[in-house]
């Protein structure tokens, strides 16, 4: 039986290593040099440290303080509010990604490759929560979220760079435009609150992003546009379970609370 298992491990261990040599050179050329996009290790040890901080980060705070962020939440927030949209003249309905070097295509791929880094700095959410002892907030479903979207976005720019992946940071960078002023105003203070009423109504946008990406993805499958169809699954898998979560969160947050109030 110990020769059998020693049989089958370097098998193994090569079939892994033919697999990350295949991920490593069938990316886009234009983007593989670029800052955490060859290879999936960095954007991997990123996920595991931010694991960490989640697991560690509240047991750290447990006997201290809350940490008076405030001012650097403002400075934060707004700052995110205002990177978060761009337009170009792409197509809603098809468009291919663009493998050239034209102006816009590359244009167009650095712009992925921004939100894509947007994604790994909105990680710092995570850590203002526990540097607040906010750590109600550290819900499944907000890990998830954060955990996740490096590496959806790091599988965007590494293999299709612009495309239809331009309508999904499109609608999701509106959202964050919308959510980040919330969470900027919010941090000015209590006197802000009774300005913030609408937070039930940014859930909803999130959550009508979602069935919009589900959509616009599920339509692809069957029109004639030249966008890998192992792409678009990735994409409908991510948002049907964003879905789910967030519809539950609406659930939980808004309708059970006022029918138990009731």
């Amino acid at each position: 039986m110990a020769s059998a298992m020693v049989s089958v491990s370097p098998s193994t261990w090569q079939s892994l290593q033919i697999f990350y040599q295949w991920v490593l050179e069938n990316g886009d050329q234009r983007t593989g040099g670029w800052l955490l996009v060859y290879s999936p290790l960095p954007v991997g040890g990123i996920f595991l440290c931010y694991l960490l901080i989640v697991w560690l980060g509240p047991k750290l705070m447990t006997n201290r303080e809350p940490v008076n962020i405030k001012a650097l939440l403002i400075i934060y927030n707004f700052s995110m509010f205002a990177a978060s949209s761009w337009l170009a003249n792409y197509s809603l309905v098809c468009q291919p990604v663009d493998y050239s070097e034209t102006p816009l295509a590359m244009r167009m791929a650095r712009v992925c490759w921004w939100f894509y880094f947007s994604k790994v700095i909105e990680l710092t959410d995570t850590m203002f929560f526990i540097l607040r002892k906010k750590n109600n907030q550290l819900t499944f479903l907000h890990v998830y979220h954060h955990g996740t979207m490096i590496f959806n976005w790091w599988a965007g720019v590494k293999y299709v760079a612009g495309g239809q992946s331009f309508l999904i940071g499109l609608i999701n960078s509106f959202v964050h435009v919308v959510m980040y002023m919330y969470y900027g105003l919010a941090a000015l203070g209590p006197q802000m609150h009774k300005y913030l009423w609408w937070k039930r109504y940014l859930t909803s946008l999130q959550l009508l992003q979602f069935f919009i990406v589900t959509i616009h993805t599920a339509v692809n499958f069957y029109a004639d546009c030249d966008f890998p169809d192992s792409m678009n699954m990735v994409v409908l898998s991510y948002a049907f379970s964003l879905i789910a979560l967030f519809s539950n969160f609406y659930y939980q947050s808004y309708i059970s609370k006022k029918t138990k109030m009731a």
